[in-house]
């Protein structure tokens, strides 16, 4: 099981039990203040389960449960903030067998010192059993209001992955102009894996005739496909920043992983630019003490608009690009994302390892490289060029990225960096 920020995940009935459902929610239950919490979950076979047992903790202890149902992530955050906390049941692009809780206080995901308070707090106190509200949305809505209208109808095919993006995307997409055919609606038959950022998504190139959509199972991660073309997780964050900027954003957080040319792209355009460790919960907290407006994670494509919610968005991401693909100038920036290639891979470790694994590293390259160690160790190679070796907080892997204008320096630094976590790893298991 892993615990951090971004949630509580494992695999239900291994290392997932509903014991812990019980003891993680009933310690989320102080964290609530106005008697109110809502609820929803993808679309996993364990979700059902696990809704009943998160619902009972919660109605024991006095809070009122409004139940979403099968929903994407972003439309239980935006619920969220207005009703002042919030559970979502998934583990988003993580394999079928696993699930999860991602926990949401006043429309964000919990701290460090709130989730001491889930993992380790005990709620005795007794109140009048709560009361269950099948709840109702005005996501798609609030979401037209702020893409707007499309000027030309646009032919948008979406890959639902079998996942929650079924019952909002297409609507969505639809309200705002686009003509919608969809694909791999149903988990049972689907084609791909739960994570497009990881998937050929050959289905979704095949039919698409002029933009597609692919989302994770909870729908916080989009990945396009333009003109026959999967493009790169990075591109999906890229132009929810082109798109920011054109709203007279300037302000952005970004994950320590994220390009380095959307950094520019940024920087370029007037803007200023944070990093944060990986992690939405840690962006979005970085966008709160520096005021900023817009930010997100590249490798998870998941762009952030704080104004319409504080979470990576996969469904207004999808509708703010669907809204803008047509400028003459979006090729463009297209081109200049893609000047510059990130290579990601990773490396099965059993968590016990990570940190033995990540100071042994550090201690070797920082006699060959300027490091940062703001989360794991972030190689400064020259000024186009980085390397970051860094523990998954979401399952037991070593990630290994690199990202270079120079497709030959890219491919050398990172075998070298494999190499050195392979060796590591040999060293210390």
């Amino acid at each position: 099981m892993k615990i951090s920020i971004s949630g509580i995940r494992g695999i239900y009935g291994v290392d997932f039990f509903p014991n812990d459902v019980l003891k993680f929610c009933d310690g989320f239950s102080k964290l609530i203040k106005n008697g109110k919490c809502v609820i929803g979950r993808d679309t996993r076979t364990t979700g059902e389960m696990i809704e009943k047992l998160v619902s009972a903790t919660l109605l024991e202890r006095g809070i009122d449960v409004h139940n979403l149902g099968i929903t994407p992530t972003p439309v239980v955050f935006r619920k969220a903030k207005e009703i002042g906390a919030g559970i979502v049941i998934t583990s988003s692009h993580n394999p079928l067998e696993w699930n999860g809780l991602k926990f949401i206080i006043d429309g964000r995901g919990i701290t460090l010192d709130e989730l001491e308070v889930v993992k380790n707090e005990k709620n005795l106190e007794r109140f009048t059993i709560g009361k269950e509200f099948i709840s109702e949305s005005n996501y798609i809505s609030d979401a037209v209001n702020m893409i707007g209208k499309l000027n030309k109808t646009q032919q948008v095919t979406v890959d639902i992955g079998g996942g929650a993006a079924k019952t909002v995307a297409p609507k969505l997409l639809h309200r705002i102009g686009c003509q919608v055919e969809t694909i791999n609606e149903k988990l049972e038959n689907c084609s791909r894996g739960p994570d497009p950022t990881s998937d050929e998504l050959a289905d979704l190139v095949s039919k698409t005739k002029n933009l597609g959509f692919a989302f994770d199972l909870d729908s916080d991660r989009v990945i396009l496909v333009i003109n026959g073309e999967k493009k790169s997780s990075d591109i999906t964050l890229g132009l929810g920043v082109v798109k920011a900027i054109k709203l007279g954003i300037k302000k952005f957080v970004l994950s320590i992983d994220s390009s380095l040319a959307v950094e520019k792209y940024i920087i370029k355009h007037g803007g200023k630019v944070w990093r944060s460790k990986v992690g939405e919960a840690n962006v979005i907290q970085m966008m709160i003490e520096n005021d900023a407006e817009a930010g997100g994670e590249g490798s998870s494509g998941g762009f952030i608009l704080k104004k319409f919610n504080m979470c990576r968005d996969g469904l207004l991401t999808s509708g703010l690009i669907a809204s803008m693909i047509d400028d003459e100038s979006i090729q463009k920036d297209i081109e200049f994302f893609e000047s510059f290639s990130q290579i990601r891979n990773k490396i099965l470790v059993e968590s016990t390892l990570h940190d033995k694994i990540i100071e042994k590293i550090a201690n070797k390259i920082g006699t060959e490289y300027e490091i940062n160690q703001l989360d794991g160790i972030r190689i400064f190679i020259n000024e186009n060029t980085w390397s970051l070796i860094r523990k998954s907080n979401t399952e037991n892997i070593i990630r290994i990225s690199t990202e270079s204008n120079d497709r030959q320096l890219l491919q050398k630094i990172q075998k070298e960096m494999i190499e050195n976590v392979e060796e590591c790893y040999e060293k210390i298991k």
